[in-house]
């Protein structure tokens, strides 16, 4: 008798260990479950929201007049933006909150080619690139929307500037990432390790570049969920 119950016993784990191994802790889609929105509600009510992002327009030929994805680009209303730019501003525009882009010291290279080799050479290397601005009163701000773009399955490296130049304490980050087919990547645990006491919200948002330019509904369909006041900013 005792000898089934074991192998009962051990059926039962095994079925309750393959159902935890299905939870999808890093897909690429925007999650906007009730948890999420739970998570946030406490700090949602006169929050101060930074929305802060790294982007590189790459030097592509682009049509003057039509919203395109290239590489790292969209261009509205003849307008060029990087990726992260274009969905950082969309996300201000529907939620507010103020914005502040990472920018370095020396410009990184626009054509791609170059681009994506400083980029594996600095991250092979640890490098921190030194950042050009400065947020002004850090501390005010309760809640960091963070955007970048998936960097050979990583943070850009000025993005772990940014990280590690503040003490971001109990703040809530919610990240977004711009990519090429790779999402986030384990790049949600590498901001927890960054800033351990933290919040990072499970209330993502990835986005292909190639969805970039066509993405403003889902953009703002997003931000909306959120559950952020609207004029946390003013």
């Amino acid at each position: 008798m005792r000898k089934w119950m074991t192998v009962f016993l051990s059926i039962i784990l095994m079925f309750s260990l393959s159902a935890c191994g299905q939870t999808d802790n890093s897909s690429g889609n925007s999650r906007n479950g009730a948890s999420a929105g739970k998570e946030i509600s406490s700090v949602a009510k006169n929050a101060r929201i930074l929305i802060t992002y790294f982007t590189v327009p790459e030097d592509e030929k682009t049509s003057a007049n039509d919203a395109i994805a290239g590489a790292s680009i969209v261009v509205k209303d003849s307008e060029k933006m990087g990726n992260t730019e274009y969905v950082a501003g969309l996300v201000q525009e529907t939620i507010g909150g103020d914005l502040f882009p990472i920018e370095t010291k020396d410009a990184y290279p626009l054509e791609h080619d170059t681009l994506v080799e400083q980029a594996a050479e600095e991250q092979e290397k640890g490098v921190r690139p030194e950042l050009s601005g400065h947020v002004e009163n850090f501390d005010q701000y309760d809640i960091v929307i963070l955007g970048f773009p998936n960097w050979w399955g990583d943070l850009p490296m000025p993005v772990y500037s940014f990280l590690e130049e503040y003490d971001f304490g109990a703040k809530t980050i919610i990240p977004f990432v711009t990519h090429g087919g790779s999402g986030f990547s384990d790049i949600l645990n590498t901001i927890s390790e960054l800033q351990p006491d933290a919040h990072v919200s499970e209330n993502t948002l990835s986005l292909s570049r190639e969805d970039v330019a066509d993405g403003e509904e889902e953009i703002r369909e997003w931000a909306e969920g959120l559950g952020l006041n609207m004029e946390s900013s003013e």
